[in-house]
């Protein structure tokens, strides 16, 4: 996940906007925030663990004075949720100073980094970003021919914006694996992981930066060049369109909202079900669930209510309240009590939070809880920006759909194929990566395929 943000505006607060850029982008990473501006060449970042509203204050943002302003909030898929691996990281090389941030997983950071310690660059962080900056900082050739040899080097997903040399640059990996779309602020560009952060800061989309593109922005405008890097069949992860991603996103020319209501949509016509209410788990589930009630000619309702203030993380409260686990997130409404509930969500990964909701919702007199999930059953890790574990902890990767019923203690489960989430998509199977739904990988899989986002950490301590 992660999300990105760059624009070069110097009639503008550039620092303010990129945090209400990185404000709608909040969703793709709640651990760490950052914004790094240049003021004629000299840069200034600041960068901290947590909410960017928890990061950023007036007064912070009034220190932050520039014409080109990079922001960034993780979800950290190498490299621990520490100070040291927040974004954007600047890094001070032979060649330049680069401020930059990465929405995506290399594969080959193990060798890159023995490479920077062979030449006398040893990394400070334990994440793949600072891979990427150091071999930008530290090349001497003009920067887009030193960005040029730094892609053909990658393997994996990236969707990166750099500050240096007093320009905005952005650039994609061959695959696209990451969204990252293109937008015009008056006579100004932005750059940013998905369109709606170009909704808030009033931007309007021109278009996707393409797969293995460099976009260089500066006094003189936009300059870009494609395929910097090796051609390779697009890939845009097909689990932007069923989770990660905001609803209110373009991606690849398809609104997310309208692709998640049709996989209800055909959800419900490939796996019917006699019930008195359909409900989703929120937010996620919201779109899937209301399609599949349009499709199924069963009331929607909301069976749950979200507390909308728990995020990914919060304080661990003591043990007697820590055992009721889910009830901090989600609380059953009285109009479930006596009816056949249809529950509606987008993914199941480990199985521990549907296994608890199916608990709450009988608990709370549920009759029959049916559980229908709006995308393939996960079978295998992603290696290019989701923290989805190892094959271990998929709880779908050695069990049949019913044995995975039995443990989440559901009346029936059922999942949309593959074959109506891709219709429901819009794109040919050629055009996305499904690797965590089918274990066919774009690229090479990494030879140990337990990679785990710690491998760094005593490296650098």
């Amino acid at each position: 996940m992660c999300g990105i943000f760059g624009i070069h505006a110097p009639e503008r607060d550039v620092a303010r906007l990129a945090y209400f850029g990185l404000f709608a982008l909040q969703h793709r990473g709640q651990e760490s925030a950052g914004i790094a501006v240049s003021d004629q060449g000299r840069l200034t970042a600041l960068r901290d663990m947590g909410l960017v509203t928890q990061v950023f204050s007036e007064d912070k943002l009034n220190g932050l004075q520039g014409d080109v302003a990079i922001g960034h909030t993780r979800y950290s898929t190498t490299g621990a949720a520490h100070w040291s691996n927040a974004q954007p990281l600047v890094q001070h090389g032979r060649a330049r100073t680069v401020a930059l941030g990465h929405n995506g997983n290399l594969i080959n950071t193990a060798e890159l980094r023995a490479e920077l310690t062979a030449g006398g660059i040893r990394p400070l962080s334990s994440s793949d970003t600072e891979v990427i900056a150091a071999m930008l900082a530290n090349d001497e050739r003009p920067l887009e021919e030193a960005i040029a040899a730094t892609m053909r080097r990658l393997d994996g997903a990236y969707s990166v914006v750099v500050l240096t040399e007093g320009r905005l640059v952005a650039f994609r990996d061959p695959h696209g694996f990451r969204p990252l779309a293109l937008g015009r602020l008056g006579d100004d560009w932005v750059v940013a992981s998905e369109t709606c952060a170009l909704d808030l800061v009033g931007a309007t989309s021109e278009r996707e930066v393409a797969s293995g593109e460099l976009a260089v922005i500066g006094p003189d405008g936009l300059h870009t060049a494609h395929a910097l890097a090796p051609a390779e069949r697009p890939a845009l992860c097909i689990f932007e369109y069923v989770y990660l991603a905001r609803p209110d996103s373009e991606l690849g020319g398809v609104e997310v909202y309208g692709a998640r209501v049709r996989m209800g949509e055909q959800l419900a016509r490939e796996a019917p079900v006699d019930a008195d209410l359909v409900m989703p788990v929120p937010d996620s589930g919201t779109p899937a669930a209301i399609g599949f009630a349009r499709a199924a000619g069963i009331p929607f309702g909301e069976g749950l209510i979200k507390n909308r203030y728990v995020g990914r993380t919060f304080i661990q409260p003591e043990q007697g309240m820590r055992e009721q686990g889910i009830k901090l997130k989600f609380n059953p409404l009285t109009e479930i009590a006596g009816k056949r509930v249809v529950v509606v969500d987008d993914s199941i990964v480990r199985g521990s939070t549907m296994h608890q909701i199916v608990a709450m919702l009988f608990d709370g007199g549920a009759r029959e809880v049916h559980v229908r999930v709006s995308s393939p059953p996960i079978i295998s890790p992603c290696f290019y920006g989701i923290d989805f574990g190892d094959d271990e902890q998929l709880v779908a990767g050695g069990r049949s759909v019913d044995e995975v019923r039995a443990l989440i203690g559901a009346t029936s489960l059922a999942h949309l194929s593959l074959d109506g989430m891709q219709a429901a998509v819009g794109h040919h199977e050629s055009d996305v990566c499904r690797a965590c739904f089918t274990r066919r990988y774009p690229t090479a899989a990494p030879a140990d395929r337990r990679l785990s986002k710690l491998r760094f950490e005593l490296a650098t301590s």
